[in-house]
């Protein structure tokens, strides 16, 4: 299954019910939450608070991408919030399979996230405890960057480890992904992908959307 995971970080907040409105309407599988605390990543954005009430807008998945450090002190958090998929970065946490057991154990889709210098060989260890596998194909912290390169690669790498000993596992791609290299991004493997700016800095959220479920379709 393909899934296309909007990422709310790109749309207008002061239109938001409108704005998640049109993605759900246009087919998104999920909506993607980016959390920043400014100090893992030089952004800020929302904490729980605004997880909850975004909650009330939508039954779809909430997949939850914390780019926070020490993500074991909030996590508990954010599930209470609505979060449905919780992914914190390997870089930020000691005990990364700790956490993952623990986000399984209250109820959430446990997933881990790599930067661009991270080697998915990290995974080694941990992947059957790993619901989600993110790939960072920018460097976390700002919608509207370009793709890098590299990343196609690091998706072949994570599609043959999950495919060898956790098949259940989503492999999702984030960042400068777009109606260019979508079908790029399928062919190196990946099934879930997080659009921000090529879906909601247009005239037509929905309308963006459903073009690049076309490309989904034909890949």
């Amino acid at each position: 299954m393909l899934r296309i995971a909007p990422s709310l970080l790109s749309a207008d907040f002061a239109d938001i019910r409108a704005q998640i409105q049109a993605v759900q309407s246009a087919g998104a599988d999920q909506l993607h939450l980016d959390v920043m605390d400014g100090r893992f990543v030089p952004n800020l954005t929302w904490g729980p608070k605004i997880i909850g009430d975004l909650r009330k807008l939508s039954p779809l998945p909430f997949d939850c991408h914390l780019m926070i450090v020490e993500p074991e002190r909030y996590v508990d958090a954010f599930r209470k919030a609505g979060a449905d998929i919780i992914t914190f970065h390997y870089e930020a946490t000691d005990h990364a399979q700790r956490l993952l057991a623990h986000l399984r154990s209250i109820g959430a889709k446990a997933g881990i996230s790599l930067c661009p210098q991270t080697p998915v060989a990290m995974l080694d260890d941990i992947i059957e405890d790993c619901d989600l596998v993110l790939i960072m194909s920018v460097n976390p912290g700002f919608g509207g960057q370009s793709f890098i390169p590299r990343s196609y690669e690091k998706i072949r790498q994570a599609r043959a480890l999950i495919d060898a000993r956790n098949p259940g596992c989503m492999l999702e791609v984030d960042g400068g992904i777009g109606a260019s290299n979508l079908r790029d991004v399928v062919a190196a493997g990946a099934d879930t992908f997080v659009m921000g700016s090529s879906i909601f800095d247009t005239q037509d959220p929905g309308a963006a959307l459903e073009a690049m479920r076309t490309i989904l379709a034909q890949a």
